[in-house]
């Protein structure tokens, strides 16, 4: 198999023998940059105490995270289970023997199966290496693309359909609605009875226009409907952006939706809400 298409997982959860569903799960979505703040990461998500989490930018094997496995890190921290979809090999960031990666990582306290990567068609060439750069880190030269990494939380016999979501950051609306679009049309695959979830780091606001349109077609909820706030810091030419969603879909509703606006271990603001089951 081709290695950016591989995906890695481990178990460190306890063993739960529960028989029936908890009435509702935390879920944490967060793009972590990189885990350049990986104390701080782990010391937020420890104290939340989620059972499903989503990150986006989880560095693997990269000189500028000390060669770490981001995602094995925290999921072995928090005994989680856990699964990590490379996204781009990071060719100023590791070796000629040995590679590095960024992607995202699943991460959750229940089973996860079913897990596949969905590598977008359209893809922007920003990354490509050229022969004109050099090979040093101030370039970001990549293979690779923005996907969607999906899993199933299977959660005491009922199933949670998660989908771990990156769209380009260099690129206009456009290419981010059609990268979009191929999330919900694989989204169809599941019944109206199967709880959903679309989370992730989408680069733009979806909360109107062709985006909004497609995702209320799709049977989305917005999770943080009339809670909207800022999801990356501000400065003083901007308020910050809301970039960063989470959205359900069947028999499920979300509650306590909060951006921890106070948490600086990254340039985004982790999200997190309660599913409830219905």
């Amino acid at each position: 198999m081709n290695a950016m298409q591989q995906i890695e997982s481990g178990n460190f959860s306890v063993p739960r023998w529960n028989l029936f569903p908890p009435d509702s799960v935390k879920v944490v979505s967060w793009n972590i940059d990189r885990g350049s703040k990986l104390r701080r990461v782990i010391e937020f998500l420890a104290g939340e105490k989620a059972d499903i989490i989503l990150l986006q930018e989880a560095d693997l094997n990269a000189r500028r995270t000390h060669h770490l496995n981001v995602a094995r890190e925290i999921a072995q921290k928090l005994a989680m289970n856990y699964v990590f979809g490379r996204e781009f090999q990071e060719l100023t960031q590791g070796s000629k023997t040995s590679a590095a990666y960024h992607g995202q990582a699943t991460l959750s306290r229940w089973p996860l199966s079913n897990s596949r990567i969905i590598r977008f068609q359209k893809q922007s060439h920003f990354w490509h290496p050229h022969w004109f750069l050099p090979e040093v880190p101030p370039f970001q030269e990549r293979l690779g693309g923005r996907l969607a990494l999906v899993s199933d939380a299977n959660i005491a016999g009922k199933t949670i359909a998660t989908y771990n979501t990156h769209l380009e950051s260099r690129g206009d609306d456009p290419l981010r609605f059609a990268q979009l679009e191929e999330v919900l049309e694989d989204s169809k695959r599941h019944t109206s009875n199967t709880a959903v979830l679309l989370t992730g780091d989408f680069n733009m606001d979806v909360s109107q226009g062709h985006a909004a349109g497609a995702i209320t077609r799709a049977q989305f909820q917005d999770a943080f409907a009339n809670h909207h706030e800022p999801t990356t810091p501000g400065s003083f030419l901007e308020h910050g952006r809301i970039i960063d969603w989470i959205f359900t879909r069947g028999r499920v509703r979300s509650v306590k939706p909060l951006v921890h606006r106070s948490v600086s271990a990254s340039d985004h603001y982790p999200l997190s809400i309660n599913v409830a089951f219905v």
